[in-house]
């Protein structure tokens, strides 16, 4: 099979394609067809090794993954002995960041407990636009005790998480506010967004707004600047953010008071939360947000754009 294969950290040229050895489930593995791929945070740390957290990991001096990409959708060709949700021709997503990754090839083996059916109204770009950033989106505004009515903001709304985030948040019946740059606000607008703040002219922490809940997929602010936009009992989530950074607000969260919570989101992929995300886009209450498509043969380009962090919603990996 084809693979976009890297032995070395460094920029998206350390990239390579190249044919290997077609992968074999076992007995609790689903052999997927990947028809389609998408590029996370995750996939531009590890390819670069940074931060020196990832060389800790996942290889000091080289990398043990040799395929990145957390994000497939495809059909299942072949299965273990041991799955019982799925058989061959089905359709399926997930995030198989917890298996060793290898999603940027036309074939991988995943855990069947990562996988979600995928809905026949969605095609296999949408579906691998949705695993991770998803997810962490759900998560973060779950972990936030999101209710109706609640006045929410989004800070990096224009990403793939804070897409994503919109959007559920006002499934949720929240009346929520995203933040981003002065090219992303049309975009956030067309999502949803109730209000929109452009960063580089206005500091949202200074504008005398309350929120009941932040999301923070940038976390570039001390922890003195959050709690001032909180309101009395809000919540803050953090999603993502330097190591330094998640460091030092973890240290100075006790600062907050006690009616306002800190919360560090970690990550933890899982089947239902996909079938969630499934239904509301069969409800018609979210849409992956695509940028840009690439070919497989171009996952350094999609990789080099992506790190440039200009995106609009996801960058989607086309394998077939």
């Amino acid at each position: 099979m084809k693979a976009i294969v890297y032995t070395k950290y460094g920029p998206p040229d350390v990239l390579q394609l190249k044919e290997v050895a077609k992968p074999t489930p076992k007995d609790n593995e689903v052999l997927v067809e990947v028809h389609a791929a998408s590029v996370n945070d995750w996939d531009w740390g590890l390819l670069r090794g940074k931060p020196f957290v990832n060389r800790l990991l996942f290889g000091l001096r080289k990398p043990k993954v040799k395929i990145l990409g957390c994000d497939i959708a495809g059909r299942v060709e072949a299965v273990g002995r041991n799955v019982k949700q799925f058989q061959p021709g089905d359709e399926v997503f997930g995030d198989i960041s917890g298996c060793g990754m290898g999603g940027f090839a036309e074939y991988v083996c995943a855990r069947e407990n990562v996988l979600a059916p995928k809905s026949a109204s969605m095609t296999y770009e949408q579906a691998a636009a949705v695993p991770q950033a998803a997810v962490l989106a759900l998560q973060g505004l779950r972990k936030g005790q999101i209710q109706p009515g609640q006045k929410v903001l989004i800070n990096g709304a224009g990403g793939g998480v804070g897409t994503f985030g919109m959007q559920i948040a006002k499934s949720f019946g929240a009346e929520v506010t995203g933040v981003d740059s002065t090219g992303k606000l049309d975009m956030v607008r067309s999502i949803g967004a109730d209000q929109v703040i452009d960063y580089t002219k206005e500091d949202f922490t200074k504008s005398g707004r309350r929120y009941d809940l932040i999301l923070d997929v940038v976390v570039y602010r001390s922890i003195f600047d959050y709690k001032r936009a909180l309101s009395p009992k809000g919540i803050f989530v953090m999603i993502g953010g330097s190591i330094p950074r998640v460091f030092l607000i973890a240290l100075t969260a006790p600062l907050i008071t006690r009616s306002k919570k800190l919360v560090i989101l970690a990550h933890k992929s899982n089947s239902k939360d996909l079938i969630f995300m499934n239904d509301l886009f069969e409800a018609g209450k979210v849409a992956p947000v695509i940028d840009r498509r690439y070919p497989l043969s171009e996952v350094a380009e999609a990789l080099r754009y992506f790190g440039k962090g200009h995106v609009q919603g996801k960058v989607v990996v086309t394998v077939r």
